[in-house]
């Protein structure tokens, strides 16, 4: 399946903390770049960064990842769907496809025009 989308958000609960995570993605050629990321608390493995900020109830911060060719999710019916959020709505991953078997890893990967 392809999306023509510059910019996305992906966004998913914690397994164990049941707080919300966002990252704010950007496709530029083939790479995909993280811009900023939100977490709406902290524990069990998901301390913000040291220069994360605090505003709006949650911490804020630029990843400092290198730009990927691929970003590998894992769907699991042990965990709460990723959604994929763009033109100001958030869709489960799942919606995206026909079947998806219960357990799968999902590529999301840039690609040209």
């Amino acid at each position: 399946m392809s999306l023509f989308l510059n910019s996305f958000t992906l966004a998913w609960m914690h397994s164990v903390e049941k707080i919300r995570w966002e990252e704010q993605w950007q496709i530029e050629g083939k790479s995909l770049h993280v811009m900023r990321a939100s977490v709406r608390g902290s524990g069990a493995g998901m301390e913000p960064p040291p220069d994360a900020v605090f505003k709006e109830g949650a911490w804020h911060y630029t990843p400092h990842v290198p730009p990927l060719q691929e970003l590998r999710l894992a769907h699991s019916p042990f965990t709460t769907e990723y959604e994929l959020c763009f033109d100001g709505r958030c869709t489960p991953l799942n919606e995206f496809f026909i079947s998806l078997p219960p357990i799968d890893t999902i590529v999301l990967e840039a690609c040209e025009r």
